[in-house]
């Protein structure tokens, strides 16, 4: 043993009592779910007479998914002279004439329909909402992306919430229009599910702060004006949006009884490019608003669970860092004796690994009793995956602390649901192409050799806990290696293009 094994054997104990702070929050979170459980929230009456609702559906070159959108909306169970449909649309594509004819069909069938078409992206989609927000004609807004397709109760199921004049926002569950469509949705779905019906859950029914989505949810009107508005100086503008609201005193309501399903992402790339501006926006927004958290005159508990919210992304900068102190720690004897090494360890362990399958298992046995078991065989590939999602995440990290700036980039939505399919692949959306799967392929290389090495020595215990990163690295750089390659022709199949009327 040198003098430096103590210095790596101390950052890689304090790297990981950070990620096992991390985890301990989340064991909190099941906590608070559990306790309120039976805490349903209930309207404080029912409207006599429905109000009229405005309901935004912001776009961007989203050819593919329109017409299900606009089908969905218009098939809502809401009375006809109640619903006022804002169609903003930011698409340079022929996505504009499908908005147009959509907007045209429904308007033929008496809808108070309306296609609001800019000509620059200014603000990109908070800059939409705003814009079509000055035009919104009735106080409650309902914000729907354009991979979603609400049921047609939705409306009827959340309105009556905004009886209490204290209430600002209602968000209601995503749910998965294409959850088995291939290993990497299923991950996905799992990943939501944790956040939406436990995270929003919790914080909702034990008195904390929570977000807005930024889709799936109403917003009263007043209280989007009384917060300040859409801003545009982060990439997550529901969240910003959020937390000011609810600073101004406003209250929101989470009801995860309510499904909306939503498409996921199917490719790795599209993925990656959804959790990038997922993961700047947050750090931007922690920036923004925590300094206000504090100097708020709110409990001591909603201040801590609102810093732990905003700064759970930085637990991707403590995984890459953790990625270069294994392979030193691997070759450092043991320090203070073998019984003191696992003391030190099993909980840290238990609270940064366990406390993962723990959190994600919970969600599932919430949402599906009768069959979560089945979901089990999946857990590993979710550990995986997030550790390969660890280098794309950490840059975003990294960008919003060094306030880089960068354009709201789009999901490429579709149009798919559960059955399989392969011409999405033609499609000429594509999430941009970097250079992040080649270092990913570089992490892979060197962690399979650290497994190799482990396994060697007889290491088993090592070897096998450090399988997920060769695993995670290789699974998030070859899947978007595999998209750079040629397709076939880009085509627009003609049934995506559909003006049928809606």
């Amino acid at each position: 043993m040198d003098w430096t094994s103590p210095i790596w054997y101390a950052a890689y104990i304090a790297v990981l009592l950070g990620l096992a702070g991390y985890g301990s929050h989340r064991l909190t979170i099941v906590y608070l779910y559990l306790k309120h459980s039976r805490n349903h929230p209930k309207p404080k009456e029912l409207f006599q007479d429905l109000p009229l609702v405005t309901i935004q559906l912001p776009v961007f070159n989203e050819m593919h998914v329109v017409d299900r959108l606009l089908a969905s909306v218009s098939a809502m169970d809401y009375p006809q002279d109640k619903m006022q449909i804002q169609l903003l649309d930011d698409s340079t594509d022929e996505t504009v004439e499908i908005c147009r004819a959509g907007i045209e069909a429904l308007k033929a069938r008496g809808f108070d329909a309306e296609h609001i078409h800019r000509m620059d992206r200014t603000g990109y989609k908070a800059g939409a909402l705003e814009n079509g927000t000055r035009f919104a004609k009735g106080e409650y807004l309902l914000i729907l992306d354009a991979d979603f397709v609400p049921n047609p109760d939705l409306l009827q199921k959340t309105i009556h919430y905004f009886t209490d004049d204290k209430i600002g926002m209602i968000q209601t569950r995503w749910g998965h229009l294409n959850r088995t469509y291939n290993v990497l949705t299923r991950i996905q779905a799992m990943f939501l599910d944790g956040h939406l019906e436990l995270e929003q859950t919790a914080r909702n029914r034990s008195g904390r702060f929570f977000t807005f989505n930024g889709t799936g949810g109403i917003w009263r009107k007043s209280c989007i004006a009384d917060a300040g508005g859409w801003e545009h100086d982060t990439l997550t503008e529901d969240m910003d949006l959020s937390y000011r609201a609810q600073l101004k005193g406003w209250r929101f309501i989470f009801l995860n009884d309510v499904e909306t399903p939503a498409e996921l992402p199917v490719d790795m790339d599209g993925f990656k490019s959804q959790q990038h501006r997922w993961t700047k926006g947050s750090i931007q927004v922690c920036k923004k608003v925590l300094p206000a958290i504090w100097r708020a005159d709110v409990p001591l508990f909603i201040k801590m669970e609102a810093t732990a919210h905003l700064t759970s992304n930085f637990a991707y900068l403590l995984l890459i860092i953790l990625c270069f102190l294994i392979y030193p720690n691997q070759h450092t004897p043991k320090l203070f004796g073998q019984f003191t090494y696992y003391i030190i360890n099993i909980p840290i362990f238990f609270f940064s690994s366990v406390s993962v399958i723990v959190f994600y298992m919970v969600s599932q046995k919430a949402l599906r009793p009768g069959s979560w078991w089945k979901e089990i065989p999946y857990l590993p590939l979710l550990l995986a995956l997030g550790i390969g999602m660890s280098i794309s995440n950490a840059k975003a990290v990294i960008e919003a602390l060094c306030n880089h700036q960068s354009a709201f980039v789009r999901t490429p939505k579709y149009g798919i649901g559960q059955a399989k399919r392969q011409d999405w692949k033609k499609s000429s959306y594509k999430a941009m192409k970097t250079l992040t799967p080649f270092v990913e392929l570089l992490f892979g290389f060197f962690f399979l050799f650290i497994v190799v090495e482990a396994a060697l020595k007889a290491n088993w215990s090592s070897a096998i806990l450090l399988l997920p990163f060769p695993v995670g690295f290789f699974y998030t750089s070859l899947s978007s290696l595999a998209r750079m390659l040629p397709s076939g022709t880009v085509s627009r199949p003609s049934e995506a293009v559909n003006r049928k009327a809606p």
